[in-house]
């Protein structure tokens, strides 16, 4: 968010916090993006606030808390209040349980593979009406295909990218894997890790898919992990998800911090994965 933006949506967490008894003498940003992820002290909740035209704060809700329901490891919302999203001043906020980090090293391949297993099995026996994992690659197929969305992308880059979404989104579907509900980015970046285990959090990417396109956004090592897994389904999704997140990097209205030499670093990966793993003739 803008400053003068974020300003005025931390105050609007605090005041929302107090109208319900909880007290907010200080607000710790945590995480700024889309949406605005603070830690709210001294009643120590966790506050996300969003413009009301860029957020799906009542599916992100009630998805976790129906997941939770079914046993997946999920953050849910804070127990002191009632579930529900607030709006004022523009803004939406939802609040959430803190949960006290630990080191994230200690969370391991196998216990992310777990984590994320126990995810999916929750995620199955939901009835939820989401995009399908193909609307995100044609989001990315569009923003490539717009010189004017990026100025900055060469030429050479953009056949790239194209070719690397169509053909490898072609191929993936081709493959016929069974789908289901996914959570659309489980990468470590939307998992904390806390003292009860992994728990996800960020809902507001779920999708429909298979779980190879989730595992795509995990370590490495967590796809080794996970049982029934087609590695080649999950080399082409990797490859996928990696040009998706590249041609966001060269958006001229991405401000993903230092995300212009992020761009130009996952181009020369695809490049290199393409040649490893003999999908250049692809098309």
């Amino acid at each position: 968010m803008q400053a003068s933006e974020a300003s005025r949506a931390m105050a609007v967490a605090m005041s929302t916090a107090a109208s319900l008894g909880l007290t907010a003498d200080d607000a710790i940003v945590l995480h700024d993006s889309n949406k605005l992820t603070l830690r709210l002290l001294p009643c120590d909740v966790l506050a996300r606030v969003a413009p009301v035209a860029y957020q799906v704060a009542e599916f992100e809700l009630d998805l976790a808390r129906r997941l939770a329901g079914a046993g997946s490891p999920v953050a849910v919302p804070d127990p002191r209040v009632e579930p529900r999203v607030h709006e004022r001043d523009g803004f939406v906020v939802t609040l959430w349980t803190y949960y006290e980090p630990v080191a994230q090293d200690e969370l391991s391949p196998v216990a992310f593979a777990g984590a994320l297993g126990r995810l999916h099995a929750g995620m199955r026996t939901l009835d939820v009406p989401t995009p399908h994992f193909t609307d995100r690659i044609e989001d990315a197929q569009q923003l490539v295909a717009s010189r004017d969305r990026t100025p900055e992308l060469a030429d050479a880059d953009r056949r790239l990218l194209d070719d690397t979404l169509r053909n490898l989104r072609r191929a993936v579907c081709e493959r016929g894997a069974a789908e289901q509900l996914l959570h659309g980015e489980p990468h470590p970046g939307n998992v904390l890790a806390t003292k009860d285990g992994p728990l996800f959090i960020d809902l507001e990417t779920c999708c429909r898919g298979p779980v190879e396109f989730d595992l795509a956004h995990a370590p490495d090592e967590a796809g080794e992990h996970y049982p029934g897994v087609d590695q080649r389904l999950l080399r082409e999704c990797r490859i996928l998800v990696l040009a998706m997140i590249t041609a966001w990097r060269w958006d001229r209205a991405d401000q993903f911090p230092d995300g212009r030499r992020l761009g130009t670093e996952w181009l020369g990966q695809i490049r290199a994965a393409l040649g490893r793993d003999g999908l250049n003739a692809l098309g």
